[in-house]
């Protein structure tokens, strides 16, 4: 089973991106996480370009969307919504036919992150995501500048990230089961 997980920040150190590579390390056996590191070298979406042959980091973007069987997301909130590059990002995948259906759970390095996250399932939806509550984790990592390695090993969050990823995993084979 391949995952992709998706970090809403570009940020060098990030607790959202260290939150994911912990998720990472903390991998069930025969799942495989891979961290989507382009975001910040995708072009504005332009409806206009929006078709083949698209933009090497937008075909990078299809391409990894499509071979993997589900998309963790951990994101920060800015002014009360999702950050540009995350919705650009989404934007650049409305039209495409590797997205909808596809399993996605929430990963929350913070509990005040409530409207961005409210306004990121509204846009998942909209594309056709098959949301995987169960799966959702918050954990509170703000202000915090834990390595992932310290995340993966913390007795409060590594149990609540694994618990999280079983559940996520359950639900992605049920959805490639039938």
């Amino acid at each position: 089973m391949r995952i992709l997980v998706i970090s809403g920040s570009l940020r060098a150190v990030s607790s959202n991106t260290s939150l994911l590579k912990a998720a990472q390390m903390l991998a069930p056996n025969g799942v495989r996480i891979d961290l989507y590191e382009g975001l910040g070298q995708l072009p504005h979406f332009n409806p206009d370009l929006d078709c083949a042959p698209f933009h090497a980091a937008v075909a990078d973007l299809h391409t990894r969307i499509g071979a993997a069987d589900g998309l963790l997301i951990s994101s920060p909130e800015y002014a009360r919504g999702v950050p540009g590059a995350l919705k650009n990002a989404l934007d650049w995948l409305v039209s495409g036919s590797e997205f909808p259906g596809k399993p996605v759970a929430f990963f929350n390095a913070s509990d005040r992150g409530t409207h961005a996250q409210a306004a990121l399932r509204l846009t998942l939806e909209t594309m056709s995501a098959r949301m995987v509550d169960a799966a959702m984790v918050t954990v509170h990592l703000l202000g915090k500048t834990q390595t992932p390695e310290e995340i993966a090993n913390d007795p409060d969050v590594a149990p609540r990230l694994k618990a999280g990823l079983d559940a996520f995993v359950k639900a992605v084979a049920g959805c490639a089961g039938g």
